[in-house]
Parts: C-alpha cells; structure tokens; sequence
C-alpha cells in the first residue's frame, strides 16, 4: 500500500479552517485596537483637554495604531500558534 505526498481534502480543510480562524481573530483585533485608539484621541483631545486634535488627525493616530496592530498580527503568526495573531503561546 502506497501513500500518497498530495495533501488529501481533510487536510486541505484543516489548512482552510485555521486560515479562516487567524484571519477573523485578526481583524477583530485591528478593528478593536483602531477604537480604543480612536477613542483615546477624542477623549485626550476633548473633555480630557490634554491637547487638541482634529477628527482627521484623531482618525490617523488611530490608524497607526491599527497598522501596528496588522504588523504584530502578523510576525505572530510566524512566532506562535498558526491561527492564532498572539504572540503568547497559549493562546
């Protein structure tokens, strides 16, 4: 009886699954760390009165956030679990 080296359907699902599993944990992240981001900008900027900000610069401190955010994300899937975007192992 001979093995084949071609992935077979189960695998190939698995492989799809996982994929799927890190993309939404992912986004999710980015998504929250952009509102946290945001709203930590609006309220430094306004009731807080720390500093001014306007809604475009609000939006972009928020942005970088989100892009460190995708970065980490990302150099975790290669340091820790593959459908995972944390860097802790348990995770």
């Amino acid at each position: 009886m001979s093995t084949s080296d071609f992935p077979s359907r189960a695998d190939v699902d698995t492989v799809v699954r996982t994929g799927a599993t890190y993309a939404r944990d992912l986004v999710e992240r980015i998504i929250w760390t952009f509102l946290t981001a945001a709203g930590a900008v609006a309220l430094a900027a306004g009731p807080a009165d720390m500093f001014s900000a306007s809604f475009w610069e609000t939006v972009g401190a928020a942005g970088i956030a989100a892009v460190g955010s995708l970065v980490k994300g990302l150099v975790a899937r290669f340091i820790g679990k593959r459908d995972s975007a944390s860097t802790a192992p348990s995770v």
